[in-house]
């Protein structure tokens, strides 16, 4: 398929998606200041240099973590960071098994240099309640970003993902990094994915010292346990009937490749992040060789909830908004200020869910 996305107007003024120029403002418009109790830190250590120091991971026993962590080891000194235990990890990775939330978190940047911290550390639970949802994903990053600023951090990847911008009937055909983050108007286990990218937003505007860099990957595929790939991998797929929308997927290696690029020194910024071109997903389901089940939009909603109800699905009914309407992104961004450029074809992404 010839790529279609329409072309894109230069920006005179766009901080947030900057190369080495930075930000051109002391505080974005709209985006809430984020208060950074500094007096009962202890004193900061001198900023390492972008060249030097460790690359701290947190969330690095998840799938994608995991991956990660196997890639960046044989560059940088690694230093990962998690509540759950990390056994088989390389013998050159230190580990620290902390919840974010605690005060010995403090300790990671304590102990010796940063040079960048990659936060995959978000919790996608659905099952888990709202509060605990917020107080893993919000408050915990909250107080990770205090540690950034207080230590004189160099660099912060955040992995954000383009569900924020939400699958809706008037998205225009390609979302760009400025279009509005609407995902959790009608799904509300979004709203701390659409926070957490905005902290970052307000910490990108607030501590330019730091270069910040936002990743919003689309549908993420491979061994990962997430929505995509869980629902890929159902024997008999069911699509909504009379709806077979274009969908967008990466490959997680190729996100493991774009969390790289963003380590770069000078790169800063929003980046949405895509892999091959963009398909029906009822193709997707044939280069798997899974027979979809179309399904009347009011029973599959009724049979969802109904399903959801006694834990017999792991999909709530708000998910069905992705197998019905359109969330593509424009990652041109990526591709020409980062230096991304994804390596794994349409065929090799989608068949990575059977690994």
């Amino acid at each position: 398929m010839t790529d279609s996305r329409p072309p894109r107007a230069p920006r005179k003024n766009d901080p947030l998606g900057a190369g080495p120029q930075g930000p051109q403002g002391p505080q974005g418009p709209g985006v809430p200041p984020l208060p950074v109790p500094r007096r009962s830190l202890p004193p900061p250590r001198p900023s390492p240099s972008a060249d030097e120091g460790a690359v701290v991971v947190t969330g690095i026993v998840g799938r994608l973590g995991k991956h990660v962590c196997r890639v960046l080891h044989r560059e940088f000194p690694l230093v990962g960071v998690d509540r759950r235990d990390f056994p088989d990890r390389p013998r050159d990775v230190a580990f620290h098994q902390i919840d974010l939330r605690r005060k010995k978190t403090r300790d990671v940047f304590r102990l010796g240099n940063i040079r960048a911290v990659v936060h995959l550390g978000i919790m996608h639970d659905p099952r888990r309640s709202a509060g605990d949802h917020h107080s893993w994903n919000v408050v915990g990053f909250g107080k990770l970003l205090e540690y950034l600023s207080a230590y004189g951090v160099p660099k912060l990847v955040v992995l954000s993902s383009a569900n924020v911008y939400g699958p809706r009937p008037d998205n225009p055909q390609f979302l760009t990094e400025e279009s509005p983050l609407l995902g959790s108007q009608d799904f509300s286990d979004i709203r701390d994915l659409i926070e957490v990218d905005m902290l970052a937003q307000s910490f990108f505007w607030r501590h330019p010292e730091t270069e910040t860099v936002i990743l919003r990957p689309t549908h993420i595929l491979g061994d990962v346990k997430n929505a995509p790939s869980n629902y890929l991998r159902l024997p008999v797929v069911p699509m909504l009937l009379g709806f077979d929308p274009m969908v967008q997927v990466v490959h997680q290696d190729d996100v493991v490749r774009a969390i790289r690029c963003a380590l770069r020194p000078g790169v800063r910024g929003i980046f949405n992040v895509a892999g091959p071109e963009p398909v029906a997903l009822a193709r997707l389901l044939r280069i798997l060789g899974r027979p979809p089940l179309p399904v009347p939009e009011f029973a599959a909603r009724a049979l969802l909830q109904r399903l959801w109800t006694f834990r017999l699905s792991s999909f709530p009914m708000p998910e069905l908004d992705h197998i019905k309407y359109v969330c593509m992104v424009d990652d041109r961004r990526a591709r020409e200020r980062m230096g991304y450029q994804h390596h794994h074809d349409l065929r090799e992404t989608v068949r990575a869910v059977e690994s």
